[in-house]
């Protein structure tokens, strides 16, 4: 039971304001476990009607908001200020270099984070670069490249801010094109300097490398969650996707557990079959670990398993995703205990108890990563975002969207934010709803 008390105190004491969700996840544990309490609940959800805001770049990722203001990054680098109730466009950054990019296959799917002092919010593009920006003006305070070949090198999961660091990785674009190593950046958020850098392969260089002088390519940090960081000592997960292994240079297909400012390599579990999973293209670091209560984690990946991991970093025990297929999403954690998992064929919730797994229900609508707030469970999917109630998995609200790829949803001030569309389409417009009672 104190595990359980210790994770809430410490999850608590870093949660932001109730009428802001300042990154993916809402925390940097990222337990996408939002506010108690919204102004949305069982009984008015099937209340909320649907605005769309339409937009000049698809958003495939997660919205984040301050004080009733949106912020987005598009696919091709655009940071947008939205007012959530006019859907007016306050301000907007655009990348000096993105006529070179957009409509091609370099895109982004990095969200955004604000920093804890609400002064400016921190994004990516595909020129490899993180800014810093005024949150009243847009104002570029900061640029700083976190890779030496963004053609290779791709910013796809989300921004996080923790410890007084900015916290980015990288990935590689579809297709795996090489050369490209995944790697953790951390940066001062005061001027953008390079605090420290882990690189997943050749993983003895301390800094950011030329991808073509490393032997080896691939394993990159690609998953929603990005890296995650553990409330009760700061210390930072990630997930590899496909690359080599051998445990002290290269670290394919594994679970790394860094230091808060990613000096150094504190743990690391690696499946047995690693291998296998390399060669299957069945990228263990499809979707990031999820913080239980009691040190464990839960680890999913693209060969339809969802591994539960103890503090010693030893499998515990092996379920199925939904519909045993690839999971993409950031699973939702929720009282320390709860897990919400959803994937393209379905949805399950599961319950630790006595140092196991038990499933509470599941269906088969599918979903991206499942969000929960005010005590309502959203999931957004193809068509509609799904609102249950998170113990029993009763269907609430089916709040009408389009196609979906990244996305999931914030609930903020009585409002439900979602955006559409899919980065691979190369789109150069895309959709923002926003479901209110108003």
């Amino acid at each position: 039971m104190r595990f359980f008390l210790a994770l809430a105190l410490a999850l608590a004491a870093a949660a932001p304001a109730a009428a802001d969700w300042p990154e993916f996840g809402y925390t940097p544990a990222r337990s996408n476990v939002g506010p108690t309490s919204t102004g949305i609940t069982a009984a008015n959800v099937n209340k909320l009607r649907r605005r769309t805001i339409q937009l000049d770049g698809t958003v495939d990722s997660s919205p984040i908001s301050l004080g009733g203001t949106i912020y987005v990054t598009t696919t091709y680098g655009r940071t947008e200020a939205i007012s959530a109730a006019s859907g007016r466009v306050v301000w907007r950054y655009t990348p000096p270099t993105y006529d070179s990019y957009a409509g091609s296959a370099r895109i982004t799917n990095m969200s955004p984070v604000a920093d804890p002092n609400r002064t400016a919010i921190y994004a990516g593009a595909p020129n490899g670069r993180i800014v810093k920006l005024a949150i009243r003006t847009g104002k570029v305070l900061w640029s700083r490249s976190i890779t030496r070949d963004p053609t290779h090198e791709k910013l796809t999961s989300s921004l996080n801010f923790a410890r007084g660091l900015v916290i980015a990785t990288t990935g590689g674009y579809i297709g795996d094109a090489p050369p490209y190593q995944g790697h953790v950046v951390t940066l001062n958020p005061a001027n953008g300097r390079i605090v420290h850098v882990w690189n997943s392969l050749c993983a003895d260089r301390r800094t950011i490398i030329q991808p073509s002088t490393c032997p080896s390519s691939d394993s990159a940090v690609w998953a929603r969650s990005g890296a995650v960081v553990d409330p009760a000592n700061g210390n930072l997960l990630v997930a590899t996707g496909n690359g080599p292994y051998n445990g002290s240079t290269d670290f394919g297909d594994s679970v790394i557990v860094l230091s808060p400012n990613a000096s150094r390599v504190v743990g690391h579990w690696t499946p047995p079959n690693q291998a296998e999973l390399e060669a299957s293209d069945a990228d263990l670091g499809s979707t990031a670990p999820a913080l239980l209560a009691g040190g464990y984690f839960v680890q999913g990946g693209k060969d339809g398993l969802l591994r539960l991991v103890n503090r010693g970093l030893q499998v515990v025990q092996t379920v199925s995703t939904p519909g045993s297929t690839d999971l993409f999403s950031a699973p939702a954690v929720w009282q320390g205990k709860w897990v919400f998992v959803a994937s393209g064929s379905g949805i399950d919730a599961w319950l630790l108890r006595g140092g196991k797994l038990q499933k509470a229900w599941g269906n088969g609508t599918d979903g991206t990563s499942p969000v929960l707030a005010g005590g309502l469970l959203y999931v957004q999917g193809n068509g509609a975002v799904h609102v249950y109630s998170p113990t029993s998995g009763r269907l609430l609200a089916s709040l009408p969207c389009g196609a979906v790829h990244w996305q999931s949803p914030i609930v903020d001030g009585g409002r439900v934010i979602a955006a559409e569309g899919n980065a691979n389409d190369h789109a150069t417009s895309g959709v923002l709803d926003i479901y209110s009672a108003r």
